[in-house]
């Protein structure tokens, strides 16, 4: 007699061949729109299903699993971070988290790279200029930006993300230093020629460059605070393409606006979707709607993972990307 199919409920549009291929291996129900569940939809969602797959976008708090069903025993979310997941009180409740680490590696890298030079290049501020029809020619000392080869990048999170803006940067000629809670091992540095630096406050008063690629924890929020921007040189940039909580950003609006950072790239921010309006307005911020993991691959590779997962935990088998403590 076959076994009954997973009961799997989908929060968000995901690419074609990721709900075809859900669609073969479980009953699934996935979304007409591709905008983001009601709490109330939520909640039904987690009544009815065996397995949820949420994505960054829904807050899975402990309010939220509360009214669980019995029948959810897996949350496979769709996406490397899960900070928006109550993770503890899932375990509580028996209920397993999953998630996709390591396939957006190289698509967030090659952002922060397109970032940075973005930022010291004024890539935005000549696109701008094209646009409007407004370019005169060619003149000697029009947009002129500044050249990353030589420049010191303090990498901020050196895990896999991290060690990928490393090799990057390093090929444009960027001496590489990073702060980490671990040091890495003595032959990873040597590959990129980092310099280890114990303490953030000595990195960041010394970069040109700062580069956000840590992850999102209470030890994290607001690690760039005012004091800490303070410490930047006038002629730093920084880019974030983790989590917008790291940076403080109306300090960072203010130091900006008063030309104590000389610009910043930010793929994410601190209020999601509620993003400073200052900072729109100011031509030395580059600002992009998270598009940091948006690659047709890397968004293929993160539904095969979520497929995998719930595949595993089907069989009887621990998910192979379960979050356990030691990854929060």
């Amino acid at each position: 007699m076959p076994r009954e199919r997973l009961s799997v409920v989908v929060t968000r549009r995901l690419p074609d061949p990721v709900e075809t291929r859900l669609k073969e291996l479980f009953d699934v129900r996935l979304r007409d729109d591709d905008t983001p569940m009601s709490r109330a939809d939520l909640i039904e969602a987690l009544r009815d299903a065996d397995v949820l797959v949420p994505t960054i976008t829904d807050t899975i708090d402990a309010g939220l699993l509360g009214q669980a069903g019995d029948r959810l025993k897996l949350i496979a979310n769709y996406g490397a971070g899960v900070d928006h997941i109550d993770v503890a009180t899932a375990r509580q409740r028996g209920i397993l988290v999953s998630n996709t680490p390591g396939v957006l590696t190289d698509d967030t890298a090659d952002m922060t790279m397109a970032l940075i030079l973005a930022v010291t290049r004024r890539i935005p501020e000549g696109l701008a200029l094209m646009q409007k029809g407004e370019w005169a020619g060619w003149a000697p000392t029009a947009l002129l930006g500044g050249r990353i080869a030589g420049r010191r990048l303090g990498i901020l999170g050196m895990g896999r993300i991290g060690q990928a803006v490393a090799r990057r940067a390093q090929a444009f000629g960027m001496q590489i230093h990073y702060h980490n809670r671990r040091r890495l091992r003595p032959e990873t540095e040597d590959r990129y020629e980092a310099t280890y630096w114990e303490s953030l406050d000595q990195m960041v008063t010394r970069m040109d460059v700062i580069s956000i690629n840590c992850p999102s924890t209470p030890s994290t929020y607001h690690l760039m605070n005012a004091r800490r921007l303070k410490l930047l040189k006038k002629t730093a940039v920084i880019v974030n393409t983790s989590r917008g909580e790291v940076i403080d950003e109306n300090a960072l609006t203010r130091m900006l606006r008063a030309d104590e950072i000389a610009g910043a790239g930010l793929d994410v921010y601190e209020n999601g979707t509620d993003v400073n309006p200052r900072l729109r307005a100011m031509e030395n911020v580059v600002l992009l709607p998270h598009m940091g993991s948006a690659t047709v691959e890397g968004r293929i590779e993160m539904g095969e993972k979520v497929i995998i997962n719930i595949k595993t935990f089907q069989d009887g088998h621990r998910p192979p990307d379960q979050v356990v403590p030691a990854m929060l």
